[in-house]
């Protein structure tokens, strides 16, 4: 009879929605733990797609601290802003409390700034983690995601982790978006479409109009991630976002970041816009708001309020970059254009022993194998940081 009642107990639990979630998280997380080493560096194994080092598992992992010039995560190297550094600080005493009505207030101000309602924002703590939320909600049970190659690999390795497959498209020559062959990839397994713009190593954009366009077209069918982590630095007639297709009831999602312009990248705030339907089938498994400290939404509230730190870091990242980029030229090196806040570059050497040698200068930056061809990724740091980095490329590609 013991046994009976128990298991009776058992089948009405699992009649339950809220079992049922948890069943599905507590699989995923197996299946990230089974498919994940993170021993090893996480590079891409496709043999048809590009190759690279996560710099946060790679061998030098442990002298990043006491790099003169650190250039390898694209950090805004002048924040966060003072305002935002005295809203931390006054929020201190605050932290005993959580930052529900801080939050609230930080949604209906970015609601504002996107021309949108509060119930289609959602924070997180830093727009990586709403990448991977956003990809652990979508392909629980596998699929395949249709992105770029190269682009930021987050979202497609949650993906990945839950055996979904990345349908990879390559970029064109001028690592513009091969949008009519991602198109053509969608099938009844794809889950989610993916773009960066601009992109993630490359710097590139591919036009704003094109992507709308794509997005109309597709986002009937299937949803399309749209990352604009990069968006403010783009030149300003360049700078249209994906938002307003979401005013039109397109299934498209949007994140933005705090961490690039606004210099909060290791206080991590983010968010994304989408459809109210979306952000409800993504809250109804993770949740958002009680990810982000209150130390942090108060930094970001004010961040949002200082409009003269972000243009003076939008000004002084292009200086920084027309530096390099003229020095690069000088060396006869072919960069990729840039417009965000950093560069792409072809070496003659392999990545791992270009990396070693940087490193040994107290440099760091990052290497990319890309299609049989070897890159450094640089970011922009202070004009002092980068006029290091130029004398260390010096000795190390002479």
């Amino acid at each position: 009879m013991r046994i009976l009642f128990v298991s009776k107990i058992i089948i009405m639990a699992m009649q339950r929605r809220t079992w049922l979630k948890t069943i599905a998280l507590t699989s995923a997380g197996s299946v990230i733990a089974r498919n994940l080493d993170f021993t090893q560096p996480r590079i891409s194994t496709s043999p048809n797609t590009s190759r690279f080092l996560e710099w946060e598992n790679s061998p030098y992992k442990d002298r990043i601290p006491a790099l003169k010039a650190r250039l390898l995560a694209n950090e805004n190297p002048y924040g966060p802003s003072e305002a935002a550094k005295e809203a931390i600080i006054d929020s201190v005493s605050m932290g005993n409390r959580y930052g529900h009505k801080q939050a609230q207030e930080l949604i209906e101000m970015l609601a504002a700034k996107e021309g949108v309602t509060p119930d289609h924002i959602m924070l997180g703590p830093g727009s990586s983690d709403l990448l991977e939320k956003v990809g652990i909600t979508h392909f629980l049970e596998g699929g395949n995601i249709v992105a770029a190659d190269p682009t930021y690999m987050s979202i497609i390795n949650t993906a990945k982790s839950f055996n979904a497959e990345w349908k990879a498209v390559k970029v064109k020559e001028n690592w513009e978006y091969d949008l009519d062959a991602m198109k053509a990839a969608i099938d009844d397994k794809t889950k989610l479409v993916y773009i960066c713009n601009p992109n993630n190593p490359t710097a590139t954009i591919t036009p704003a109009d094109k992507i709308w366009k794509f997005c109309e077209e597709v986002a009937d069918k299937k949803p399309v991630f749209v990352d604009e982590a990069y968006l403010e630095f783009m030149e300003p007639e360049e700078q249209k976002s994906m938002v307003g297709l979401v005013n039109k009831g397109k299934n498209v999602i949007i994140s933005r970041t705090f961490s690039k312009v606004y210099g909060m990248a290791g206080i991590r705030v983010g968010y994304i816009v989408a459809l109210p339907s979306t952000l409800e089938k993504i809250e109804h498994m993770v949740r958002s708001n009680m990810g982000l400290n209150i130390t942090a939404l108060h930094a970001a509230i004010a961040s949002l309020k200082d409009e003269n730190f972000v243009s003076d870091s939008i000004a002084k990242n292009a200086e920084c970059r027309s530096y390099v980029c003229d020095e690069l030229s000088s060396m006869n090196i072919k960069y990729v254009p840039s417009q965000t806040s950093f560069i792409l570059f072809p070496i003659a050497m392999d990545g791992k022993p270009f990396l070693k040698e940087m490193f040994d200068l107290q440099v760091g930056v990052r290497a990319f194998q890309i299609f049989d061809q070897s890159y450094c990724r640089v970011s922009m740091g202070t004009m002092t940081e980068m006029k290091m980095f130029m004398e260390a490329l010096k000795k190390v590609i002479a």
